[in-house]
């Protein structure tokens, strides 16, 4: 498991909270990207079959990959990078295949 903590984003939060970037293997090997406040209630839902229904048949998932950001526009902005990365790359940003 990645323990990437990047703190991005320049705008101070009104409050003290942070927003995380988090990608999620499922048990047939898929990869699945959100953002949240709360990493481990989030993985919990998950794993509950709450939301989500990409990740439906493919519980139960293990957090492997996390960034941090002082704000949600910020979060949502590299989610929407990450997203579009193929999954050879994803894999590469998690560190699960060597990058030469």
């Amino acid at each position: 498991m990645a323990s990437d903590h990047k703190v991005a984003g320049s705008t101070p939060a009104r409050r003290a909270m942070f927003w995380f970037l988090y990608l999620v293997q499922g048990s047939d090997n898929s990869l699945y990207t959100g953002i949240t406040t709360d990493i481990q209630r989030r993985i919990q839902e998950h794993n509950q079959k709450k939301g989500a229904k990409a990740l439906k048949g493919k519980l139960p998932v293990k957090l492997v990959y996390q960034e941090v950001f002082a704000d949600q526009v910020s979060a949502a902005k590299r989610e929407r990078e990450i997203k579009k990365l193929k999954k050879i790359e994803k894999l590469k940003l998690i560190g699960a295949v060597a990058q030469w």
